[in-house]
């Protein structure tokens, strides 16, 4: 079974910018569309972007459109999560997850996503 596992949060400046990866193990990530999502302290899992088996992106909260971006890179097994001009309600535990099929999900409705990494946290402040 395939294990995700998130890497690159950390605390930042507004303006600042931050590349997130989800890697895999035991298994190939690139029949699968990853979905990218965030939580922050008291709110509920939200979907931000997916990243489809051919690169093609779905962005699950159009306002991100612009700063976000997603990538990945099947050599490496590892997908991408490109966080530009970082605002402070930015800040958020960002998860990779894949509900293992090649296509994105249209809605972000997290019980579509099967298998989940532990999550990296992104802090913005000043």
């Amino acid at each position: 079974q395939v294990q995700l596992v998130e890497s690159g949060g950390d605390s930042v400046q507004p303006g600042s910018s931050l590349r997130l990866s989800c890697a895999a193990s035991g298994g190939s990530l690139g029949d699968d569309a990853i979905g990218w999502f965030r939580q922050a302290p008291g709110k509920e899992r939200e979907g931000v972007l997916c990243v489809s088996n051919s690169e093609d992106i779905i962005y699950y909260d159009e306002s991100l459109k612009g700063r976000f971006t997603g990538s990945r890179d099947n050599a490496k097994n590892t997908v991408y999560l490109r966080l530009n001009n970082l605002k402070p309600e930015d800040t958020a535990v960002y998860y990779c997850a894949t509900g293992h099929r090649g296509a994105c999900f249209v809605y972000g409705y997290p019980q579509n996503y099967v298998d989940w990494g532990p999550g990296t946290q992104v802090t913005v402040s000043s």
